[in-house]
């Protein structure tokens, strides 16, 4: 299986970045077991998580998916097998977001701990800190890499003014520079991606992991009518995409899964795979049948006929 290199990082992963927001979600301990055996088993290797995953979850407190990772990866002995992505920045409590110096090198602490690990192979900032510098972020980020804490590092939602700035901060101060954007991005959210962040990736070499590579779901196919909200705990989620659009993008994804012999899930994140810059699409699984289904998209070389279709029906009107 083909490989991508995270940024300039030297750290290469396979095209599907398995993502862990459904442990101690919708996916118990047993069953999050059973998946990332099922993804190595596979030939994967990448995965993303947070520390603040999953904590939205009545009784949660965060810290929760890191947990069975960790867990996993003592009782399979697999660290060196895989690639683990995590993130710092989102609230854990009073006191506990951001990115600032103190709170970064307690949160990292917290997630070596809970991953049972003595590194981390990505380690991203889950959100934009405007009241921390830039300058303070990039340092503690940078002294982790040189205690071995961190191997290379990566930023979530950033807009493209702020990673533009980040990275101009890396280069003048001779600090870690993000090698990864992990952007919302998929068929039907192209914005604004394409249009303010794609270029500054590819100038800059940073690799792209979007997130919600399946748009909730919508994508799958599993939703095209207001009766198939009820069919999962996102569903209600997935209404803004129930509309003309939403609708040619299905009918072209259909068509395109009918000549590759696979299924829309699989199409859409294959043709992210097309995309400039594009590194791993994120996209998670709560049973064997749905990981093997949407990590069928790593073997799927779109033609440009196909993947000409699928750009055309998801262009904005």
């Amino acid at each position: 299986m083909e490989k991508r290199e995270l940024g300039r990082s030297g750290i290469l992963v396979t095209p599907f970045c398995f993502g862990c927001n459904v442990f101690g979600w919708t996916a118990n301990e047993k069953t999050s077991f059973e998946l990332l055996d099922a993804l190595t088993d596979f030939g994967f290797d990448f995965i993303d998580t947070a520390d603040v995953y999953s904590s939205w979850v009545p009784g949660n407190q965060g810290g929760e998916s890191e947990t069975i990772i960790g867990k996993w990866l003592k009782n399979t002995g697999k660290r060196e097998k895989v690639v683990i992505a995590t993130k710092v920045g989102k609230p854990m409590g009073p006191g506990k977001q951001g990115l600032s110096k103190a709170y970064v090198t307690k949160a990292v602490e917290d997630s070596l701990r809970r991953l049972q690990t003595d590194y981390i192979d990505l380690y991203q900032s889950h959100d934009d800190d405007k009241g921390t510098t830039l300058e303070e972020t990039l340092g503690v980020f940078t002294d982790l890499i040189i205690e071995g804490k961190v191997r290379t590092i990566g930023a979530s939602n950033y807009s493209a003014v702020r990673l533009t700035e980040a990275v101009n901060v890396s280069r003048k101060n001779g600090l870690a520079q993000y090698q990864t954007l992990q952007p919302e991005y998929n068929l039907y959210s192209r914005e604004p991606f394409e249009a303010e962040l794609v270029s500054i990736c590819h100038e800059g070499k940073i690799g792209v992991i979007p997130y919600y590579s399946l748009a909730s779901g919508f994508l799958t196919g599993k939703y095209r009518s207001e009766a198939d909200l009820g069919k999962s705990a996102r569903g209600q989620g997935i209404k803004k995409f129930l509309n003309d659009r939403g609708t040619r993008i299905l009918d072209a994804l259909d068509s395109v899964a009918v000549a590759y012999e696979t299924t829309p899930a699989a199409v859409a994140l294959a043709w992210l795979n097309t995309r400039p810059g594009i590194v791993a699409p994120i996209a998670s699984a709560t049973s064997i049948a749905q990981l093997k289904e949407i990590t069928a998209s790593a073997a799927i070389k779109l033609g440009n006929s196909a993947i000409e279709l699928l750009t055309r029906a998801s262009q904005y009107e």
